[in-house]
């Protein structure tokens, strides 16, 4: 059985929808075919005793059965039955004792069985049996036995013959040889329609399948050659599962080229970005290997610039790095670590951060609670990050605002600001204004920023600031208490 169930499973889908069409129409088929079939069955069977009952009647009524009945011996040669023709049917009387008197023109001798003697016993019910049996010659036969009453006059009472019965039979070779046929015609159209049906099964398989199979050349073209361009015709007014199907392909085809382009254009940039620091650490690097292989000292303040230069790039490309690792996490890292933060507290430990890397800025804060579902980590990073370009753009003794409340959080400085056709392209990854090229920074801080506030379910945005300088408002769902209540 597991042998058959495997063999079955490893066939194609087309041919299994087959096998499954033609076993349910063969069920159905099978099934009406015998229904039909003891139904007829049932029929003529029922005309047959009809038939028996009417005609086992008939006899009695005649005076004839008188004479034979009292010439009757033990052993009683072929009797006329008072002269009645039978048409191929069987005409005896049956005794008590299980001796048998034959009409003359019956058409043989049906062998007598406990029952038909027992009608004998029973006779004062007036009850008779219907039977199958067989004659002397073993032919099959259907048989009624009726207790024996004989009315002589019209104007006589029935008489009843205590211990005698009357048999009437007939052959039903005739009725199975019509069932027989009726179950051949039945098996050759019950055949017929499995095979159609098979037939009909397969057609509307491929037929169904073909989508399923321009989607499986599409897979298989993707797995051969990594074209992602790849698109299946779907139809815009289908809605059925294969449509959906091609859809969701074309879907994910299309999500998997976009972030290829997107890893693609992140290498280019990033290789750019690295290539800046790095070429400056090879050039400060040989200057002092080539001082330490001449034996030509440098004098002690340009070592010590070349080694503070060298410092300085190797913490640019630590931070690059760094900001490259947090723009590589996928979704699903990122969501294991979601609760519920303090969005104070992390503002709290942002501004720490900030007063000692410009303790020259008058950085003021204006803080009320706010909690909010997000990555503690990323999210402190968005907001340092906010925080570091309002220092590193701020002239020397100027002032940072800082404020959060409903949820709201605006960082404003009062630096050079930030040109409007400028303004669509910072929050794009690696982009630096040119005015800012030459302070440190890779051009993803805003990226990140972006990216955080908007896996938060908030949003970021970027403007000018009235009297000069720029403003950056970050809104977070949440609520002023703990649990908050998100939507």
């Amino acid at each position: 059985m597991r042998t058959l169930v495997r063999r079955y499973r490893s066939l194609p889908i087309r041919a299994r929808l087959a096998m499954l069409v033609a076993a349910a129409v063969a069920f159905a088929v099978a099934a009406v075919s015998v229904t039909c079939w003891f139904i007829v069955q049932q029929k003529l069977y029922d005309q047959l005793n009809g038939d028996l009952q009417q005609g086992s009647q008939q006899p009695q009524r005649l005076t004839g059965v008188l004479n034979t009945l009292e010439s009757c011996p033990q052993e009683p040669p072929e009797t006329d039955l008072g002269g009645v023709h039978n048409r191929g049917n069987y005409l005896q009387l049956v005794k008590a004792d299980g001796t048998t008197c034959v009409s003359g023109n019956s058409a043989g001798r049906v062998r007598i069985t406990s029952a038909d003697t027992g009608v004998i016993a029973n006779a004062a019910t007036g009850e008779g049996i219907l039977r199958n049996g067989t004659d002397s010659d073993g032919n099959a036969v259907r048989v009624v036995t009726v207790p024996l009453t004989v009315v002589t006059g019209p104007d006589s009472p029935p008489r009843l013959y205590p211990d005698t019965a009357l048999l009437v039979a007939v052959p039903l070779k005739s009725t199975r040889d019509t069932l027989n046929d009726l179950a051949l015609i039945l098996l050759l159209v019950s055949g017929v329609g499995v095979l159609g049906a098979g037939a009909a099964g397969l057609a509307v398989a491929r037929t169904g399948l073909r989508p399923v199979d321009r989607l499986t050349e599409a897979v298989e073209h993707v797995a051969r050659t990594e074209d992602l361009n790849v698109r299946i015709p779907v139809d815009t007014d289908s809605e059925d599962e294969v449509a959906r199907l091609s859809r969701s392909f074309n879907s994910m085809t299309a999500s998997l080229a976009s972030s290829r382009e997107l890893q693609q254009q992140l290498i280019a940039d990033a290789g750019h970005e690295l290539r800046t620091p790095l070429t400056s650490l090879r050039t400060n690097v040989e200057l002092l290997t080539r001082s330490e292989e001449t034996g030509r000292p440098i004098p002690a303040e340009d070592r010590k610039a070349l080694l503070a230069s060298v410092k300085a790039q190797m913490t640019e490309l630590g931070a690059l790095i760094g900001d490259l690792q947090e723009l590589s996490r996928s979704e699903g890292q990122r969501g294991e670590r979601v609760q519920v933060v303090a969005l104070q507290d992390t503002v709290e430990a942002a501004l720490r951060r900030a007063r000692l890397r410009g303790p020259e800025l008058t950085i003021t804060a204006d803080v009320e609670p706010w909690f909010v579902r997000a990555e503690p980590s990323a999210l402190e990073r968005a907001v340092v990050n906010i925080l570091d370009n309002a220092v590193k753009f701020s002239p020397g003794g100027g002032t940072v605002e800082v404020r959060l409340t409903g949820g709201a959080l605006t960082v404003r400085d009062h630096g050079p600001g930030i040109p409007a056709d400028e303004l669509p392209h910072v929050f794009d990854r690696f982009w630096r204004s040119p005015s800012a090229r030459a302070l440190p920074g890779s051009g993803l801080g805003l990226s990140i920023v972006a990216r955080t506030v908007q896996q938060a379910g908030g949003e970021v945005t970027l403007a000018g600031a009235e009297g000069g300088g720029t403003v950056v408002t970050v809104r977070l769902p949440g609520a002023p208490t703990a649990p908050p209540e998100l939507p």
